[in-house]
């Protein structure tokens, strides 16, 4: 692939963002498939699942984001959006290693969201100290994590 096709590729899935962005989940899917013709990236796979997962579409966003593992395995996002998919259907069990795949993805910034799905994940198994354990370590990497700081005052709650 050339590097105007890569760059089109690009440009179309910033449009396709933005178009999620704004709720217009169809033109996005039709941006995202474009860019994936153009040129396939694990970020617009990911994305065009995240949108499948905005219009409760679960079966075709988990299928997207195993499709962006396939493209790039070192790309932590569809581990984490698969374990969260997983957590929203009851799947605790099935959720939990896609979780831990996306702690140690090589390329995956924001890591405090896979270890807050963990805790939720734990959560509802009622493996309470664990699920602390994993709201903390996300409330250590971003300490302005309202929804890891808020699991922990709950469990708090709970204790007392």
């Amino acid at each position: 692939m050339s590097l105007e096709q890569q760059q089109l590729a690009w440009k179309l899935l910033q449009q396709a963002y933005q178009a999620q962005m704004h709720g217009d989940y169809d033109h996005a899917i039709e941006l995202y498939t474009k860019s994936l013709d153009t040129f396939p990236t694990a970020e617009a796979h990911t994305f065009l699942g995240w949108t499948y997962h905005f219009q409760g579409k679960v079966d075709e966003a988990i299928a997207e984001c195993k499709r962006a593992i396939e493209v790039d395995p070192e790309f932590g996002n569809p581990y984490n959006d698969i374990g969260s998919y997983l957590i929203a259907l009851g799947r605790h069990d099935e959720a939990i290693p896609w979780l831990e795949q996306a702690i140690v993805a090589p390329r995956y910034d924001p890591r405090h969201y896979p270890y807050f799905n963990l805790g939720r994940a734990y959560y509802a198994k009622g493996m309470l100290t664990r699920a602390r354990e994993c709201f903390q370590e996300a409330l250590r990497i971003e300490p302005q994590y309202t929804l890891a700081r808020q699991a922990i005052e709950n469990l708090r709650r709970m204790v007392n």
